[in-house]
């Protein structure tokens, strides 16, 4: 079964829930989501929209997505030059930039929800 195409599929899944799993124990995954938790909470607290309900949701998923692949890089950097390397420290530099653009991006989309209902 593993080399039919229902059996790729079904081990992809597999590596797919693995690297999940090994994502949560990543102490920035783990910030993003107690972040993505009181979001949660605030939309049940001011029972958004529908629609905000799909953005927010949207841009809880970039960022941690994002955040996934930085932390992919990171460990791709680490193996390649385990030893301090000014062109490593800018590709890493350059996966923690992505990171905040997509949690900056995450902060409008809750400013643009929230601040109307708060005030």
């Amino acid at each position: 079964m593993k080399n039919t195409f229902l059996g790729k599929r079904l081990m992809g899944c597999w590596y797919a829930l693995k690297g999940a799993w090994r994502l949560l124990k990543e102490p920035s995954i783990q910030v993003q989501l107690a972040i993505a938790a009181a979001v949660v909470c605030l939309g049940f607290w001011f029972e958004i929209s529908k629609t905000e309900w799909i953005l927010q949701t949207l841009a809880m998923g970039l960022v941690l997505g994002v955040e996934g692949l930085n932390t992919a890089i990171e460990e791709i950097a680490d193996f390649i030059h385990p030893d301090f390397n000014d062109k490593i420290g800018n590709i890493k530099d350059v996966g923690a930039g992505a990171v905040f653009m997509a949690a900056l991006a995450a902060a409008v989309v809750g400013l643009i929800i929230y601040l109307p209902k708060i005030f």
